[in-house]
């Protein structure tokens, strides 16, 4: 009898120590954790004698050069601007899953999610210029405008089955949503002075990438190549590069070629062919028929996935568990001293910013539910009360990815307010997410029971 599985020597032991790892990667809570250990490491170390030599590292100038041209930016730039770039690629591509299959794909579905967005935007932004209605503070109003969906789903997963399954689909639509806003935002406010020959040239490359994907392109080196130069033409052109990742995603193909019952009957014919080509005792490298057919229903597969799909799944990993805790070590080092406390608790613009996440959130996105709905504009989830729609609005005050991105480009040089921002920030964020925990928890009804 031949044996149907062979293990090297070490796989089976490697294999126990591997599987349950994985699975802890792949739990929602776990980005969230990790997220907070970085911020919490990065808080550390500046308030400590590594300041002075992690500001260094942040300020290393890094270059790349190709004759005369010449880009030199600092680490903290290339993360912010270069790494960051992957994190806005994948919102990107979930922007448009959710807009073309998604939550968002159906008007009546998505118009709720849509509207709480837009007034828990709104209002946040509203609420903090009351406030700083003056510059340089008044630049600051987008900051409280983003959700940090990592954050929210992250202790919307502590809860388990408390917490109806469609409330977290919403709250993701919303915060989709959200992100849309956000990068349009940063593209139309947050952009310095533009140079229209990188702009043409960037709109060049973006009409190419629409090109390849017309013609049926599928494979990601074409996409990633023109993707470099998109993101190089951004960089010149004064509109900031990250927004080349969410104009690279939607260039994407979305759908695979072959349909599903293609799919089946073509993989069925490729095993039949398998299994008819086997020689018993003979090994598969020395059976050239067995390899060919292998080989086919490899790409059969690929085939049936469409690119966007793969690209979401591939590049989840590296943006989950190295972008964003970079972005996280880069940016959350607060110098957090009696007398920096102080200057922004005297300030408006820490004020602002927790006004506008905690309050604003909540009456943004609780009060456009509550009167789409009442208008009849909109109907809540299935099994899903106002009551659970509050605690996820609550839970939207947690802004600390975009936010802080935000920050920096709101301030950009002045390292008071920045410093001033960020802790306004991680105090917002820290409180939406203790109070919406606590409201989920005990205030809101268990799931609703669904109608028979």
């Amino acid at each position: 009898m031949t044996k149907r599985e062979y293990l090297a020597p070490w796989e089976r032991a490697f294999e126990r120590i591997l599987t349950p790892f994985e699975e802890f990667l792949h739990r929602q809570t776990t980005m969230g954790v990790l997220l907070m250990l970085c911020a919490i490491a990065a808080l550390i170390i500046g308030n400590s004698p590594l300041a002075p030599g992690y500001a260094h590292l942040l300020h290393t100038k890094i270059a790349i050069v190709a004759g005369d041209w010449r880009i030199e930016h600092s680490v903290h730039h290339w993360i912010n601007d270069g790494l960051m770039t992957l994190f806005f690629f994948v919102v990107g591509l979930e922007i448009k899953r959710e807009v073309l299959v998604g939550e968002l794909s159906r008007l009546q579905q998505a118009l709720l999610p849509i509207i709480a967005a837009l007034g828990g935007m709104l209002v946040p932004a509203l609420l903090y210029a009351t406030l700083n209605g003056s510059p340089p503070e008044s630049q600051g109003w987008g900051i409280p405008m983003a959700t940090d969906i990592a954050f929210a789903v992250g202790v919307i997963a502590l809860l388990g089955p408390r917490v109806p399954k469609s409330l977290v689909t919403f709250l993701v639509a919303l915060a989709i949503v959200d992100d849309l806003g956000a990068v349009t935002v940063i593209a139309l406010f947050y952009t310095d002075s533009l140079d229209l020959h990188y702009l043409g040239a960037a709109l060049l490359i973006l009409a190419l990438m629409v090109v390849l994907n017309r013609l049926g392109v599928r494979r990601p080196l074409p996409y990633f190549v023109f993707a470099t130069l998109l993101w190089i033409a951004f960089e010149g052109s004064g509109v900031h590069a990250t927004v080349a990742g969410v104009f690279a995603a939607w260039t994407i193909p979305a759908r695979p070629r072959l349909s599903t019952m293609s799919f089946a009957d073509r993989l069925e014919r490729l095993l039949q062919r398998y299994r008819e080509a086997d020689e018993p005792g003979k090994p598969l490298v020395n059976n050239p028929t067995q390899t060919t057919t292998l080989w086919q229903m490899a790409q059969t597969v690929d085939l049936a996935v469409s690119p966007l799909q793969r690209l979401e799944s591939a590049l989840h990993l590296p943006v989950t568990y190295v972008v964003i805790p970079l972005f996280a070590l880069a940016n959350a080092a607060i110098a957090l001293s009696p007398r920096d406390i102080e200057a922004a608790v005297s300030g408006t613009v820490a004020p602002g910013i927790v006004l506008g996440l905690v309050v604003g959130k909540l009456l943004g996105i609780a009060g456009g539910v509550w009167l789409a709905s009442r208008l009849g504009i909109g109907r809540l989830p299935q099994g899903v009360s106002m009551s659970h729609i509050v605690g996820a609005a609550l839970l939207a005050g947690i802004g600390f990815t975009m936010s802080i991105f935000i920050a920096d480009l709101a301030f950009f040089g002045n390292d008071a307010l920045i410093n001033a921002a960020k802790m306004g920030i991680l105090a917002a964020s820290l409180l939406s997410g203790l109070a919406g925990y606590a409201w989920l928890r005990w205030v809101a009804p268990g799931p609703v029971p669904e109608a028979h």
